[in-house]
């Protein structure tokens, strides 16, 4: 079990967050920058996962100078709204699988298990809505996977920094020790003291994202929420889901797993299974989770076409 460290030992040093963020000029540049799904395997199993990449994008955006405006951790692909050049944008992504594949070499022992993910990069403009555009695609992954109603209930992004009405409050970096620091961010990177590190134990997006500047861009609440309804992820989930009810996300089947091996099967583990076996771990996981052949792909690290042989077998 992975020791647990405490964020708020102590009352003082709580700070609250005030966005005085540097104008961002007109002439500077814009790029969504978005990784291929993985059709096999996931990026994030559990939280521990996730808190580790919160982490990175705040301390890759440091050591690369890309100004994050806003991003989105799904669980086999990421989504990234960087102010800075091309160079930049490759630099930053580049480095955030690397950084992040060494983690989970360390967890996990997965080698190599990101380098060959495919990585697009597309310029956006700030005078022709298709920053905004950019923003609210990216804001509605999870809307659109079924993960969650509204792109500011999903943590692991930003989706819900932008027009809040409550104050954020944390501990500054700077008020940590050195060693604590490291212990917390798994990383030796120095980054600015000003930076909040929120009580699950990651630093804060809104402490680092220029968000009076996003909100600048919508102007007002309800203008970024029409951009977000109708952004294509927003049509998409409306025109695929039929209930409109979140499903279950990759990490809860993914810990379900062991015990369905052990319960049904009463096998230790998914790699013991025979093919027969697979077969009917992968209908049960289909039947309980209402999940499609993607999503088994991706938590049994199975190819599609393997899937569904394994469906329509046996």
């Amino acid at each position: 079990m992975e020791a647990s460290i405490s964020v708020f030992p102590r009352q003082h040093g709580l700070e609250r967050l005030s966005h005085k963020n540097p104008p961002i000029q007109d002439h500077l540049e814009f790029q969504l920058v978005t990784t291929d799904h993985l059709s096999e395997g996931v990026w994030f199993k559990d939280d521990r996962d996730f808190k580790i990449a919160m982490n990175l994008v705040a301390i890759v955006s440091f050591v690369t100078g890309a100004s994050v405006l806003a991003f989105v951790l799904m669980s086999n692909h990421v989504h990234f709204v960087l102010q800075c050049g091309h160079d930049t944008a490759r630099k930053f992504i580049t480095e955030f699988k690397r950084r992040f594949s060494q983690h989970l070499a360390t967890r996990y022992g997965s080698k190599e298990f990101l380098r060959k993910n495919g990585v697009d990069i597309r310029p956006v403009r700030i005078d022709d809505e298709s920053l905004e555009k950019a923003i609210a695609y990216v804001l509605m992954n999870p809307v659109a996977a079924n993960i969650c109603l509204y792109s500011g209930d999903y943590p692991w992004g930003s989706g819900s920094i932008y027009f809040r009405s409550v104050e954020t409050k944390g501990i500054r970096i700077g008020a940590l020790s050195r060693r604590r620091q490291t212990l917390l961010l798994s990383s030796k990177e120095v980054l600015p003291s000003e930076m909040l590190i929120g009580e699950d134990g990651y630093i804060l997006p809104e402490s680092y994202i220029p968000v009076k500047f996003v909100e600048s861009l919508f102007r007002t609440p309800k203008r970024m929420y029409y951009f977000l309804m109708n952004s294509s992820k927003a049509k998409r989930r409306l025109a695929e889901s039929e209930s409109g009810l979140p499903s279950f996300k990759d990490q809860l089947i993914l810990a379900a797993i062991p015990d369905m091996c052990a319960s049904l099967l009463r096998k230790s583990s998914l790699e013991v299974l025979s093919k027969e076996e697979m077969a009917e771990l992968s209908k049960q996981i289909r039947m309980r989770f209402s999940a499609d052949v993607n999503q088994i792909s991706r938590v049994m690290n199975l190819s599609y076409s393997e899937v569904v042989s394994l469906l329509e077998s046996f």
